[in-house]
């Protein structure tokens, strides 16, 4: 007599609702861990602020603050429109040379990539501009631009290109090779290997250098108000800072950080959708 089988083969039925039950199972335990993340950073939070509030209490006041006090400006300074009046041209500013420092970046990085003439031609002087700092570089872009927008947007573009071209770069050159040859032996166009295989696995490597241009965007932002002291959060800055009214001063820097916050996390959520399977090695 022939043995029966030990695991009996399941229904359609029994089958869908285990997928249904791991799904479950899989779903409660990412919004546990959610849950856990916002729990630990509230109260981080709270410890920080209230170990500065305690510590800025004991300091000189016209050297240091609190962090009340800097919520009570902050909000003086909304209610005005003095901290819009500020910000505003510095998001101009961001926005145009951070969008410029990308698409350009993300073009000249696939391009030296993926043709080793042009890496051979042109990665030289990518590689010397980068050595050289940025901030040595400002007084120039000035006196070339002058004070207006254009020498703004240049300088935040200059922080923020090698970034993307430097990740790009990389992004195309980690693509498994193995994965170009199974293309080309189905015969795939150039085309169809950018669009299948180069982009999705240089995705990531992409979108980290996002990641490094915005930050340092941001201070490219900050150091052309700087130099230019006429318009822009980093103006405010300076013009607070030297008539010691430092619980003003700290609003547009807590207002820079929660920007860089901010931002990064609509990065990786555009991540998360545009590349999926670089979810499971972050847990942001």
């Amino acid at each position: 007599m022939t043995a029966q089988a030990d695991n009996p083969v399941l229904s359609p039925d029994q089958a869908g609702a285990d997928r249904k039950r791991v799904h479950n199972v899989a779903l409660a335990r990412r919004r546990r861990q959610f849950l856990l993340n916002i729990a630990i950073r509230v109260v981080s939070l709270i410890c920080v602020l209230g170990l500065w509030e305690v510590l800025g209490a004991r300091v000189d006041q016209s050297l240091f603050t609190t962090p009340s006090k800097i919520a009570v400006a902050g909000v003086q300074m909304i209610w005005s429109g003095e901290l819009w009046t500020y910000l505003a041209p510095s998001l101009v500013v961001l926005a145009i040379g951070l969008t410029l420092a990308a698409i350009i970046g993300v073009l000249v990085g696939l391009l030296l990539a993926r043709f080793w003439v042009l890496d051979v031609a042109l990665g030289v002087y990518i590689t010397f501009l980068y050595s050289i700092p940025s901030v040595a570089l400002v007084p120039l872009i000035v006196l070339w631009a002058g004070f207006e927008t254009s020498a703004k947007v240049i300088i935040l573009f200059m922080f923020a290109f090698f970034p993307m071209v430097i990740n790009t770069y990389q992004g195309v050159k980690n693509v498994d090779s193995k994965l170009l040859e199974v293309g080309r032996s189905f015969r795939c166009s150039e085309w169809q290997l950018w669009k299948n295989i180069v982009l999705p696995g240089a995705l990531p490597f992409i979108v980290t250098g996002l990641r490094l241009a915005l930050g340092r965007g941001l201070i490219g932002m900050v150091l052309a108000d700087l130099y230019t002291a006429i318009s822009g959060i980093g103006y405010l800055i300076v013009r607070t800072a030297s008539t010691y009214q430092v619980d003003k001063m700290f609003v547009p820097i807590v207002v820079l950080g929660l920007l860089g916050v901010t931002l990064t996390a609509l990065l990786r959520f555009i991540e998360i959708r545009v590349a999926p399977w670089t979810k499971a090695g972050n847990q942001d």
